[in-house]
């Protein structure tokens, strides 16, 4: 029995069997590689699924962890902290947000979005609490943010699910119009659907729902949890649209893999979030937040923002190319930003990503045809090259 082998035996006698997971045990990550426990590299197109966007063990995340666990771990937030405050100024200064709340994920920062949006409708003097999200998308795992995700699927056995709750069609503005009503709170919306199979938004979808939105009267929350950090190419997917929302959620690429989330948002809609109103004992710890200023300060000034701009260029041609190769006999479409994109493939994507694995290049799925790639944002364009040739190949064997 091999390591990886044996490691997975054990997970299974004593983990919950909630993820389908592939079968090898990572040990150590560098860069845009991953070893696992028989000593096998992997490039890793997938940067544990959009978050690791800086690499593995960045050297600079790696000594603000090191320093700042020299200093303070966690004080809850009773008291104020330092990397906490710097960590909200860079995020408002490089946002329209004005105000940030700090948690440990990104359903945690969707479930305060759509609360917030609640609770402000209410301050109003509003009966307003039903919210519009989209079919397809996918907001976190909490009763109220796997309702708002459109995929019935993650709903099955935790039934009933939080009333209010309605799905329009992503893209179609007036599906979302239909469902506005007197009762109607908010709109929640990803840029990006990331596991709804990587659709970008239509050219004048988010400006559309911006126009909707003022119109009615709503709260426009756009779920960045996936997008955020330079991963659709700007800093933030908004910036791609010129449209600003209400509200920002954030999480994943964040910390480069040091759970936190945020919710940003405008000085008005943060005065409704009194004390006592919404917590989290962990969340903006100081752990989280010193590490996540560093990953402001590399992409920022450090360059990473442009190189994975070059570098999402680059992949979206490679692909492109790869698709016309293969043709429509295996691949319905190759679509993206950035660095995050999905190969639509005419057959499951299951053995694709199996086949990608053993031919040492880690990617996943976003759907059941759907192959996902969000390598990190410092992957080199020779990397791109074997990973696009590992995956051509993996296609054309499935």
């Amino acid at each position: 029995m091999g390591r990886n082998e044996e490691l997975a035996d054990r997970a299974r006698n004593v983990l919950v069997g909630n993820y389908k997971q592939q079968p090898i045990a990572i040990e150590r990550g560098e860069g845009c590689y991953l070893y696992d426990a028989e000593g096998r590299r992997y490039l890793d197109m997938i940067a544990g699924i959009a978050t690791v966007s800086l690499g593995h063990c960045h050297p600079k995340v790696v000594a603000a962890l090191e320093a700042q666990s020299k200093q303070l771990w966690h004080a809850s937030n009773v008291v104020y902290t330092l990397p906490q405050i710097e960590l909200a100024e860079r995020i408002c200064s490089s946002s329209f947000a004005e105000r940030v709340f700090f948690c440990n994920s990104g359903a945690e920062a969707n479930e305060a979005a759509l609360k917030l949006a609640r609770r402000w409708q209410r301050d109003r003097g509003q009966d307003r609490f039903e919210i519009i999200a989209f079919q397809s998308s996918f907001h976190g795992r909490t009763l109220f943010t796997v309702t708002a995700t459109g995929q019935p699927k993650y709903w099955e056995g935790f039934e009933p699910m939080v009333p209010g709750v309605h799905h329009a069609k992503y893209g179609d503005l007036a599906s979302v119009e239909a469902l506005i009503g007197p009762k109607t709170a908010a709109i929640i919306v990803e840029p990006v659907q990331g596991e709804g199979g990587v659709r970008p938004a239509p050219k004048g979808f988010l400006a559309g729902l911006r126009k909707l939105a003022d119109e009615h009267g709503l709260v426009l929350i756009f779920d960045e949890v996936q997008t955020g950090m330079g991963r659709t190419g700007p800093l933030f997917a908004y910036q791609r649209h010129g449209v600003e929302p209400d509200v920002m959620t954030l999480a994943k690429a964040l910390g480069n893999g040091i759970p936190i989330g945020a919710m940003c948002t405008r000085e008005e809609l943060a005065r409704s979030l009194v004390p006592g109103t919404h917590a989290s004992t962990f969340g903006g710890n100081p752990l989280a937040a010193a590490c996540a200023s560093a990953v402001f300060d590399e992409l920022l000034d450090g360059g990473v923002l442009e190189r994975g701009q070059i570098a999402g260029e680059y992949l979206a041609a490679r692909l492109g190319d790869m698709a016309r190769r293969l043709g429509p006999e295996k691949v319905v479409e190759a679509r993206g930003q950035g660095l995050l994109h999905g190969v639509e493939l005419l057959g499951p994507a299951a053995p694709v990503i199996s086949r990608c694995r053993e031919l040492g290049v880690i990617v996943n799925a976003a759907g059941e045809k759907v192959v996902r790639l969000a390598p990190p944002l410092i992957i080199e364009h020779v990397q791109i090259d074997e990973a696009v040739d590992v995956l051509e190949r993996a296609i054309r064997e499935s």
